[in-house]
């Protein structure tokens, strides 16, 4: 198929919110060098068969570098890490190692299972990324849609990663794109029967956990999200944040939408919106302690 009509098949199926499916992922990855990093594949971090992550490093790295652990979306339902290899590769070209972690989802569990891993995927970056070229003083979390949620709670409910003898307080800062944080009652057929529906956990939002103890934060989201109400979920949780003094970065593009915002990170869609630079940005300043600069584009 000749370049440009592939490029432009991607463009239009993430434009059309199609990024669930598994062939635009298919395409994107197939589209995505993967010459700038060094993989390691399938490493166990919890006692279940989903309990597995991948890590990206940059391949002409020297020393450690920040890390950042990416949690995708796919309404707690669907979703595979492997899926989000485009992800991982545009972060390790920064100078960033990436930790992509699958975790439980429904039907096998409901909340708060889900949680439990992603504090389990992060407790083990925190003990075991340095021999893998990563600072795990430095270690970032982020997540898309549902995996901002996971993420958003990782880093601002401290119970989770307590449970692991970890603490939100060692994370640099957390990363949330097109996130749910404050969404009952909820009105998705399919993430209802995820939180019990009707008797949905009040404590389980992440807009309830927040405290002036939590990490900085940058909050990514798409004035043309359709299926998280941006105004809410992204701009209401930053208003929290900043009640509490918490620093944190808000940030909504008007070219993407809930799915090509982290179709953003592939090479062929970077032109709808700098979501990239922003998260590097982000990461190189220490979640905005250092505002040196991030590293320059490849």
């Amino acid at each position: 198929m000749p370049t440009k009509i592939l490029l432009g098949s991607v463009v239009t199926l993430l434009l059309a919110g199609a990024l669930s499916a598994c062939s635009p992922l298919r395409v994107i990855n197939a589209v995505t060098p993967g010459s700038t990093s060094e993989k390691t594949h399938d490493i166990s971090y919890g006692s279940d068969p989903r309990n597995l992550l991948d890590i990206y490093r940059p391949r002409d790295g020297s020393g450690v570098a920040p890390v950042v652990v990416f949690f995708y979306g796919g309404s707690w339902n669907s979703g595979s890490r492997s899926d989000y290899a485009f992800v991982g590769e545009a972060l390790a070209a920064r100078g960033i190692v990436v930790v992509l972690a699958d975790y439980r989802l429904y039907p096998q569990v409901r909340y708060p299972a889900f949680v439990e891993d992603s504090a389990e995927a992060v407790a083990w970056t925190f003990n075991n990324i340095q021999h893998y070229g990563g600072d795990q003083k430095k270690v970032f979390v982020m997540g898309h849609s549902a995996g901002a949620y996971n993420a958003a709670m990782v880093a601002l409910d401290g119970r989770w990663l307590i449970a692991q003898k970890a603490s939100p307080t060692s994370l640099r800062g957390w990363i949330g794109l097109a996130g749910p944080y404050d969404f009952l009652p909820i009105e998705n057929p399919d993430v209802r029967p995820v939180f019990f529906y009707p008797d949905s956990p009040p404590q389980s939002q992440p807009a309830r956990h927040v405290t002036s103890s939590a990490p900085p934060a940058l909050l990514v989201a798409s004035h043309a999200d359709k299926l998280v109400d941006a105004t809410r979920n992204t701009g209401g949780l930053a208003a929290s944040l900043r009640a509490a003094h918490v620093p944190v970065e808000e940030v909504y593009f008007d070219s993407t939408s809930h799915a090509s915002l982290i179709g953003a990170f592939a090479w062929p869609l970077r032109g709808l919106a700098p979501v990239l630079d922003k998260v590097v940005e982000f990461v190189d300043s220490d979640g905005g302690r250092n505002q040196s600069g991030a590293h320059p584009p490849r």
